[in-house]
This record gives C-alpha cells, sequence and structure tokens, in this order.
C-alpha cells in the first residue's frame, strides 16, 4: 500500500517511520522540511502541555514516554534527564504521572510558589533528532519532498494529513489556532537538570539544558501569529529564568526564535473518508505536545492505516 504522509515535523516523521518500518510505501510531502518546522524549535522536553482530551493524551503520552526511555539508549540525540516543576497551586499528580519512575514532591519550592515535584523525562535536542528520523524514514525505503500542496493529494492509496498549523487549509479546520511560543538558546553554563516554572495564564518559564546549549523559555501567546523575536519578550523571560537559575545572568545568547504551536480544542487523530470514499487519516492540533505524544500518535495512525 502506497501511503502519503503530509506535513514532515515531529508527527508526520513519526508517523512516516512508523509506516516505513512497518512495511508500507511512504512519502512525505511538506511545504516546510524539517529543520524549517515548529518542531525544530522546541525546547522539547517531554512533557504533556496545551493538549487535550486528557485520556488520551495520557495514553500516547506514556507510549513516547517509554519509546524515547529506548531511544535515549541509541540516539545521541535524546537524553533522560532530571529536573523539577514548580507550581503556583497545590496540585494533584497528573494523569500521566504512573508512568515516571521517580515522581516525588518538591519539599520547599521557592518564593511564589507552593508546590511542585521532581522526575525524570526525556529531553530531544530537535535539530539532530529531526534529521535522525529522516534518516530512519530514508533507510526504511521513505521519501521526503518538499511540496507546496493547496490541498490533500489523491495519488495514493491512503494520505495521512499531519499538518499541523496548516490543516487550516489541508482539513478546511478554523478550530486551529496558533499559541506563540518564543524561546533562546545560551551557551552551556555548567547546567544539567531542567526546569519549569508555570504562573498562568502567560508566564511560563523553562530552562532545558542540552548538550552544548540550554534553551529557556517562554511564553504562551493564544492567536498570535507573529513569527518575529521581540526583543522585549527575551529580556522578560531571561529575566524570569535567572531569578531561578542564576548562572543564567551571564550565558551569551545564541540564538532566539518563534514557533506557533499548533492548538486545537482536542487533538484529531482519526481515519475519516472523503466523498468519493478515499481514506485519509488526520493527525494534528498537538499544542505544546508534538514530541510528547508523537510516538503514541503514530502507533495509533499505523493501527488506523492497518483497519483500512
Amino acid at each position: 500500500m502506497r501511503v502519503i504522509v503530509v506535513g514532515a515535523g515531529v508527527i508526520g516523521l513519526s508517523c512516516a517511520v512508523r509506516l516505513a518500518e512497518g512495511g508500507y510505501d511512504v512519502a512525505v510531502f511538506a511545504r516546510d522540511l524539517p529543520l524549517e518546522t515548529t518542531s525544530a524549535v522546541a525546547a522539547a522536553i517531554w512533557y504533556p502541555y496545551l493538549s487535550a482530551p486528557e485520556d488520551r493524551v495520557a495514553a500516547w503520552s506514556r507510549t513516547a514516554y517509554e519509546e524515547f526511555a529506548k531511544l535515549a539508549e541509541l540516539e545521541p540525540s535524546v537524553r533522560m534527564r532530571h529536573g523539577r516543576e514548580f507550581l503556583e497551586e497545590r496540585t494533584p499528580d497528573p494523569r500521566w504521572a504512573d508512568v515516571l519512575p521517580d515522581l516525588a514532591r518538591v519539599p520547599s519550592p521557592p518564593a511564589g510558589f507552593v508546590d511542585g515535584w521532581s522526575f525524570t523525562a526525556p529531553v530531544i535536542e530537535m535539530p539532530v533528532y529531526l534529521q535522525a528520523l529522516v534518516k530512519r524514514l530514508e533507510q526504511a525505503g521513505g521519501t521526503l519532498t518538499r511540496s507546496a500542496l493547496s490541498a490533500l493529494p489523491t495519488s495514493a492509496d491512503l494520505v495521512v494529513n499531519c499538518t499541523g498549523l496548516g490543516a487550516r487549509l489541508t482539513a478546511a479546520d478554523p478550530t486551529v489556532t496558533p499559541v506563540r511560543g518564543q524561546v533562546m538558546t545560551v551557551e552551556q553554563c555548567g547546567l544539567s537538570e531542567w526546569l519549569i516554572a508555570d504562573r498562568p495564564p502567560h508566564d511560563l518559564t523553562y530552562v532545558i539544558p542540552r548538550e552544548n546549549d540550554v534553551v529557556v523559555g517562554g511564553t504562551s501567546q493564544p492567536g498570535d501569529w507573529t513569527m518575529a523575536v521581540d526583543p522585549e519578550t527575551t529580556d522578560q523571560i531571561l529575566a524570569r529564568a535567572a531569578e531561578l537559575v542564576p548562572q543564567l545572568r551571564k550565558a551569551k545568547i545564541l540564538r532566539q526564535r518563534v514557533g506557533l504551536r499548533p492548538a486545537r480544542p482536542t487533538i484529531r487523530c482519526e481515519l475519516v473518508r472523503t466523498r468519493t470514499g478515499e481514506p485519509v487519516i488526520h493527525c494534528y492540533g498537538h499544542g505544546g505536545s508534538g514530541v510528547t505524544l508523537s510516538w503514541g500518535c503514530a502507533d495509533e495512525v499505523f493501527d488506523l492505516v492497518q483497519s483500512v
């Protein structure tokens, strides 16, 4: 069976890899190549964020956690790192906590926070990881082609639509909307543990160390399509982060970027048929959880393809 996957972010590539390694003839078509996608901007710590419904998100995230834990032993761009999250309100354990082997409450959160937990999670260096996915796809016989499609193609036995925000066009779905995220990478300053500090509704601070740099964020701005970096926002992000991680005060900024998370009231992952009967699998609307849910959704897409 020939399958066309539309979209080359982490969801599209993960689905394509699963299908190609499962024996399908897979071609990926995308307007943006992997390093041009929102996925390439992601700090990419495993952490369900801005995604629903809760039960499916919990199941997908568990599958992905287990897959990344295996990949951490094989793939240099995936590392298991310990870290802490601080919260402004006392919060019950999240639905996805049962996959974490070492979840523990933070005994004394910093000033301004009343709760928090620590755990080990996968951290993925996206520019390297996306290229590793492309390599896996090609080794399994799949292809990746840049193509600006105004509609889903009809030249395959089945189409998988993983276009993120592009689903506003490819699926005529206006419920997919952007949530703007601005991040920076700074030079590595001796950090090995990640940190997340959540101050709703718009202050989301995170510090995610990688091998040679540290991703510092961020923003969560619904409905904002602005792709330009805002210098004032950069200063605010760095000030918030340095309050919690003082080593960042002197860290040199290497790069600043903006990504638009593809938010939707609920993630769409389902098989439908066009008016003329062709099967289409939609898999989009992952908000800030594309990496976190990638392998769980890829497995579900694989099962849906087998059911056609």
